[in-house]
């Protein structure tokens, strides 16, 4: 076994690698090789380690020295200072914004990590994801072994019911339940199926796990085939997530060369084996039966329930289906056992939630934080605020299912049931923040606009109801509104919800009856007056100098239709008739001179 005095972690996550992670890594090599550190120094490449906004991230051990935003410039600068001559290189360190004095050096002294517990997230950033002595090293594959040497499958089963684990996809379903419905079905053929077709706008949870810990997810798909009595398992994963599918396939070869994956496993007389299916990005295919059609062939559209997949699912045969999250869980519980899972978190929402934390946010990237956490601390503490000095808003829960939470509940605590009673819902786990600049009435028109895009078109309310309610919407935020159109969504959206045939058309309303809620004077604003409240909406814009206009002439030369009048160091005016709203002279004026009304 090799000892180094040094590891170098590099983030090889899709959003780090996006921005030259792999040329840092070259250039890391490059300049170890060069310097005859091969033997001293190691250069891991990792997943994410979450702070996404201060990419892409080095962290040298011992010390934990957290480097952020690190060009492949810097490289030799760190080399040279800090594995050769022991110096740390201040002005590459992360540093907490309004702290900037303070010399941050290791992950838990940074405040995005503070309040964080990772459970689900615990090895990405910190092993290196393609080789599995690294995640046995960190108690990999001891809770596969634990189950198939020391449970039996319905001890397996009560210890994750007992845990309180419910799904992490969005419906928040007790997983043990589910496990121990298709434990009950008698088939010769079981399946075991992982649902890693990510679509929210703003979220990349599942795709973080896979690329930082696919181990975890082999290892837990594995333990579920033994509790419910299947011998293959599927990951159905987005072809989008190109470092996650690579991942993903070097760990399974890796579990069936080291006997973790295929025939009698720890000898315990149990088969199991896995394989990768690529989605091709249909939303829909989110939903588990959509799901099982595509992984047959077949155009990827929802099937009535009943028959539930526990009893007919993938080929007919009992199916149990989870997310890549609900997995990551599963073997840290087998592990630590029931008791440990629900002493953190809440009483009916056990454990920990991973969050892609997006929008309006300074800290953005990937958080899991204990349920119960409100919504204030993950906003404030852990994402930094919301930039530029704006005002908070909302925030969107559960993507185009979900719906916007107003400033007036910040304090409310992150938790399944709570979230829906205020018209939201958990979802996977995006987190897209709003502030005062956001129009709620264009944010709905966004969300339904996804949704229609990506409607399969099998059931009417559905592929109809919805794109009626995005007409609505498109007049409305152009100016056309009319009365009685809030009724209209209203009613189409309770429609909707009551008759829709899979969980994705019953939730599609939920961004514009939530944003009715909580900002219906915006949608009020609209129609009556005529006017977006956030001087957002173009159509409802009306530019004018005021008395700061200093006659530069700036403006006049960026109108594309010369709507724009004056001489120069005298009070410039704008002709409305002319004027297309496009917004060009207010990003060139350097005086403020220019309203929005």
């Amino acid at each position: 076994m090799d000892f180094y005095r040094a590891q170098v972690l590099i983030c090889g996550g899709t959003g780090c690698t996006s921005s030259g992670a792999t040329n840092i890594i070259e250039r890391f090599e490059e300049q170890i090789q060069k310097n005859g550190l091969d033997k001293e120094v190691k250069i891991v490449r990792t997943g994410c380690f979450g702070l996404c906004e201060a990419g892409p991230v080095v962290i040298v051990y011992p010390e934990g020295t957290f480097y952020s935003r690190v060009r492949a410039d810097d490289v030799e600068e760190i080399v040279n200072e800090h594995l050769i001559k022991g110096r740390i290189v201040q002005h590459l360190v992360y540093k907490d914004k309004g702290h900037e004095d303070e010399h941050h050096l290791a992950l838990e002294e940074i405040d995005f990590y503070k309040k964080q517990k990772r459970i689900a997230l615990r090895n990405c950033g910190v092993i290196d994801p393609e080789n599995i002595d690294e995640y046995i090293a960190f108690d990999g594959y001891k809770g596969l072994a634990k189950a198939l040497t020391e449970m039996k499958p319905e001890d397996v089963i009560q210890t994750v019911l007992d845990s309180g684990l419910r799904g992490r996809g969005g419906a928040g379903f007790p997983t043990g339940l589910k496990w121990k419905f298709a434990a009950a079905s008698k088939a010769d053929q079981k399946y075991m199926v992982c649902n890693a077709d990510e679509g929210d706008p703003g979220a990349f949870m599942d795709r973080s796990v896979l690329e930082g810990d696919p181990h975890a997810v082999v290892e837990a798909m594995t333990i579920a085939g033994y509790a419910i009595g299947a011998t293959e398992g599927y990951v159905y994963v987005r072809a989008e997530y190109p470092i996650a599918v690579k991942r993903l396939e070097i760990a399974i070869e890796q579990a069936r060369e080291y006997g973790l994956l295929g025939k009698n496993i720890f000898g315990s007389g149990f088969d199991f084996d896995l394989f990768v299916r690529l989605g091709a990005g249909a939303f829909v295919c989110g939903e588990e039966t959509a799901l099982m059609a595509s992984i047959e062939g077949l155009r990827g559209e929802p099937r009535p329930k009943p028959p539930f997949p526990a009893v007919k699912g993938l080929f007919d045969a009992p199916t149990n289906i989870n997310n890549v999250e609900t997995f990551a869980n599963v073997p840290q519980i087998i592990i630590n056992g029931a008791d440990w899972f629900k002493s953190i978190g809440t009483e009916k929402s056990t454990g920990t939630k991973v969050f892609a934390l997006g929008g309006k946010i300074n800290n953005t990237g990937l958080v899991e934080i204990p349920m119960g956490t409100k919504l204030r601390e993950i906003i404030f503490d852990i994402g930094g605020g919301i930039p530029n000095g704006k005002k908070f808003k909302a925030v969107q829960t559960g993507g185009p299912s979900g719906g916007c939470i107003p400033s007036e509940l910040l304090d409310v605590p992150i938790e399944y049931d709570t979230l829906t009673q205020i018209g939201s819902m958990m979802g996977s786990g995006g987190m897209i923040v709003m502030d005062e600049d956001n129009c709620m009435v264009d944010i709905a028109r966004f969300f339904l606009d996804f949704t229609v895009d990506e409607s399969c078109g099998k059931c009417t309310p559905c592929r109809i109801g919805t794109k009626r309610m995005l007409e609505i919407l498109e007049r409305i935020v152009k100016g056309r509104g009319k009365e009685g159109d809030i009724e209209k969504l209203e009613a189409l959206a309770k429609n909707i919800k009551a008759t829709a045939l899979c969980g994705l058309g019953q939730t599609a309303p939920n961004p514009v009856l939530s944003t009715l809620q909580y900002f219906r004077s915006e949608y009020e604003a609209h129609i009556k007056e005529k006017r977006c409240p956030a001087h957002h909406c173009q159509a409802l814009l009306n530019y004018s100098i005021t008395d700061k206009c200093r006659g530069c002439t700036a403006c006049v030369k960026v109108c594309p239709v010369a709507a724009i009048t004056g001489s120069v160091k005298e009070k410039h005016v704008i002709d409305a008739a002319k004027c297309i709203k496009c917004g060009s002279c207010v990003e060139k004026c350097r005086f403020g001179a220019i309203e929005k009304r």
